[in-house]
């Protein structure tokens, strides 16, 4: 199945979004300027606002304001986003600017700043807390039974586990599958309950809204809960695999 969903995102995006800067310079003669795509994360570029102004200067994203982590997501990911944005596959129902803002960056820009977001380190102090977040009135989910359902599903309602294609805690399976690990809690909330309902509607083959129709607020608000602080890195081993750098190689 990742086969032909590689494919189709494939013959959408083009080749640049879906391999590694260093393989895209030799296979189709372009190029990432990370340089460009820091200044225009950090300072914006014309009528389009820094990325930072939503996502925090490290890219964490803020719970307050719905906006999810950037840093160290798959490149890959972040590309089709803002492709999608560009071009109105996915609407902006949070902070309503990111369609304009896509379109006000030319299709290098894009990956220039998917490539920096990528290379921003996940800072742990910077995760959502879920204290805070209860004691402010969110409701939130009970991580033990957000465990069970990224690591094994749902058997009695066909839901499979995150695991299953966003890997071990939802770490991402490049080059198709995001980085739903340590991702901000009211963001996966949110996004779950858009691809619940359809607004939302820019999945691979419909299968997070698949998935998304068989969950309860209750499965939504677990998932979420645990995955919101959730370790990418499994027992023994210091790091996640290829820690999603797809310009190192």
């Amino acid at each position: 199945m990742q086969r032909s969903i590689f494919k189709l995102l494939t013959t959408s995006l083009g080749a640049a979004a879906m391999v590694g800067a260093s393989a895209v310079s030799m296979a189709a003669g372009i190029s990432v300027n990370v340089a460009n795509g820091q200044k225009i994360f950090n300072e914006g570029k014309g009528d389009v606002p820094a990325c930072t102004s939503c996502h925090g200067a490290e890219g964490m994203g803020d719970d307050a304001m719905g906006t999810p982590r950037l840093a160290g997501q798959v490149y890959q990911f972040l590309v089709k986003q803002l492709e999608d944005f560009a071009t109105d596959k996915r609407q902006d129902t949070t902070m309503f600017v990111m369609n304009a803002n896509a379109k006000g960056l030319t299709p290098q820009d894009r990956m220039d700043v998917a490539a920096y977001a990528n290379s921003l380190a996940v800072s742990g102090s910077k995760l959502s807390n879920l204290k805070e977040l209860s004691d402010s009135g969110t409701q939130v989910g009970q991580t033990h039974l957000g465990k069970a359902i990224v690591n094994y599903g749902l058997l009695d309602k066909g839901v499979p586990a995150c695991a299953s294609c966003h890997g071990y805690n939802g770490r991402g399976t490049d080059p198709v599958y995001p980085n739903i690990n340590q991702q901000k809690f009211t963001y996966l909330v949110n996004q779950l309950k858009k691809w619940r309902d359809g607004s939302r509607a820019n999945d691979p083959m419909g299968q997070m809204q698949a998935v998304a129709r068989k969950l309860s607020d209750d499965d939504i608000l677990n998932a979420a809960a645990y995955l919101s602080g959730a370790s990418p890195l499994t027992m023994g081993n210091p790091r996640a695999p290829a820690e999603h750098k797809p310009f190192d190689h």
